[in-house]
């Protein structure tokens, strides 16, 4: 093999940056290279694309962002506002020069740390990095029809699918970001979380195509929950998805749930992805009644300027404060104010 060479991904080279990714075992969608644009372009933190080359041949790939922010450090991620993330790379030996130019990048941009977002354990272990095991995945693969999928859910959770679908819930694509920021925006407030800009939801829409679409849900005509959703491969992850208090009282969100693992299948999608959940969170105790396993994402560090990892976590004993003036801040000022630090928060 020729001498590897690492060097930052030019527009010129989106195309060839995604046609190793579409054909890595161990890509995801995050690792795509429009990620760059909606960074740099909509959220406006620096992006550094790392390609590992042998000769004209592609043979890795590392995404990472620039997170500068006062209220929550200088961090290089891979990938902000993701789940997944990390190098791929045709073998070992290539993974470990991606990930030591990672570091060599993170020195000269003085950051605080490194964070990396894999879903694997890392191909190379280093005492340099540290893996904090705090969140967990949940995917499955879809059977071939409807009915044995339906079969499939957990008989208590098929009780409560049952209740939406009698209640007379049915689902819409929609084309914009809409209808989906309205609940989505309000669903995140309750839980105390600043929500991105509208700007943001409807690049990712117009960035992607058909790989990004919205399921929204409606009552008697009227949007009770909304989901927008990710196509990568063969699988589908709901993504960001919510809806106002109505969505508890007819099932919204679990018929949505279903809705999309039914439409997915009928579109030839194989594996259903729930996402990310932290251990014993309401989120990890819904997807288990789903009959769902867990399986641990390996989220590793390198601490450049911190003296230890990150904790950004909601359940962060200093963030409690601020989550409940945040909760019963109006909708429309989270809306305006939001924005501003979600984007730093990663």
């Amino acid at each position: 093999m020729s001498e590897i060479e690492i060097c930052q991904l030019a527009d010129s080279e989106n195309e060839i940056w995604n046609q190793y990714v579409n054909q890595s075992n161990d890509s995801t969608f995050f690792h795509l290279a429009q990620w760059q644009t909606i960074f740099d372009k909509v959220l406006g933190h620096r992006s550094y694309y790392l390609m590992a080359k042998a000769g004209n041949d592609v043979v890795g790939v590392f995404p990472l962002m620039n997170v500068k922010s006062k209220l929550f450090g200088n961090a290089l991620i891979s990938v902000p506002f993701g789940v997944y993330g990390g190098a791929i790379a045709n073998d070992e030996s290539i993974y470990k020069v991606s990930s030591e130019r990672a570091v060599k990048l993170a020195n000269e941009l003085g950051v605080d740390y490194v964070e990396v977002r894999e879903q694997q354990e890392a191909a190379v272990a280093s005492m340099d990095w540290q893996e904090k095991g705090l969140y967990v995945t949940f995917q499955k693969e879809l059977f071939d029809t409807e009915e044995e999928n339906f079969k499939a859910i957990p008989r208590k959770q098929r009780a409560v699918v049952r209740k939406g679908i009698d209640y007379g819930l049915i689902s819409e694509w929609d084309t914009n970001a809409e209808r989906f920021y309205a609940m989505y925006s309000g669903s995140v407030r309750n839980l105390g979380t600043p929500v991105l800009s509208k700007k943001y939801y409807q690049a990712l829409l117009d960035t992607f195509g058909d790989k990004c679409r919205v399921l929204t849900i409606l009552d008697k005509g009227v949007p009770v929950s909304s989901v927008l959703n990710f196509y990568f491969k063969n699988q589908v992850l709901p993504f960001y998805g919510g809806g106002p208090a109505q969505a508890r009282v007819c099932k919204a969100n679990d018929f949505m749930c279903w809705e999309l693992m039914r439409l997915s299948v009928a579109q030839g999608v194989k594996v259903f992805d729930f996402g990310r959940s932290k251990d014993g969170a309401g989120s990890y105790r819904f997807k288990k009644h789903w009959g769902f396993s867990p399986e641990p994402l390996h989220y590793r560090f390198h601490l450049v300027n911190a003296k230890s990892i990150p904790d950004l976590s909601l359940t962060n004993p200093k963030y409690q404060l601020a989550i409940k003036i945040w909760q019963k801040m109006p909708l429309p000022m989270t809306h305006i104010v939001g924005p501003m630090i979600a984007r730093d928060f990663g």
